[in-house]
């Protein structure tokens, strides 16, 4: 698949994932269940949980390593939010394919879908200060989608995440969710902590295993769930 294809393809499971979640209409800033839907505090809640992914804590843990398997999970978990803000602020004048032109105009793009950096090669404050532009842009009430995406595609390749490592962990995680939805996220009965681990650690183990596709991703789920004990 192309750059532009992987695009769509996310931003068509994401919109089926919103519509089977909170309704059709969401875009009108409503679930179905009547609660008040606001995708710019998705996006700096998941960012201050990317943040504590990193030592930055003056007082604990100074020398803990950087979690770069979570970072790579929340820097998905931005983009599922971030998306759904596009898909949210266009629906009304364009189509899924003028979306993903959009998006892929975007300066910082290109670089995005060649080779992620390091993250070891960064400083975690300036990874933190570029993570925090982002916050900023979703805490005021003026903000601009392009400006926002840039940032996010150059913090994404700072945390060691490009186009094709997204849409690998992007996919799983649409798994993911859709099988906490089926299994009562919303009323609070699902669990999230599966023997010892969070569900993420577990399908990030999955994922690891290759090779699989998105039924294949949600049955192995379905196997470790029923283990809870």
């Amino acid at each position: 698949m192309n750059p532009q294809e992987k695009l769509k393809d996310m931003f068509v499971m994401q919109q089926r994932l919103n519509d089977e979640t909170n309704g059709i209409g969401w875009e009108n800033g409503y679930a179905k269940n009547g609660k008040l839907i606001n995708w710019k505090r998705c996006i700096y809640m998941e960012c201050a949980e990317l943040i504590e992914s990193f030592s930055w804590k003056h007082w604990k843990s100074i020398n803990a390593p950087t979690n770069a398997e979570n970072v790579a999970v929340e820097i998905v978990d931005i983009w599922h939010f971030l998306m759904s803000l596009v898909l949210e602020q266009t629906y009304t004048y364009k189509d899924i394919d003028t979306v993903v032109n959009d998006v892929a105009s975007v300066s910082g793009f290109g670089d995005f879908c060649i080779d992620a950096y390091d993250i070891s090669e960064y400083s975690i404050y300036e990874i933190i200060n570029d993570i925090e532009v982002i916050i900023h842009d979703c805490s005021g009430f003026n903000y601009e989608l392009h400006n926002l995406l840039t940032n996010y595609f150059r913090v994404a390749l700072k945390c060691g995440v490009n186009l094709h490592n997204l849409y690998e962990i992007y996919i799983a995680k649409n798994v993911l969710n859709k099988f906490r939805q089926d299994n009562g996220y919303q009323d609070g009965s699902y669990q999230k902590i599966w023997n010892g681990k969070e569900d993420n650690v577990v399908m990030s183990e999955i994922l690891a295993c290759g090779g699989l596709n998105s039924q294949e991703i949600y049955e192995r789920l379905e196997v470790e769930y029923k283990k809870i004990k």
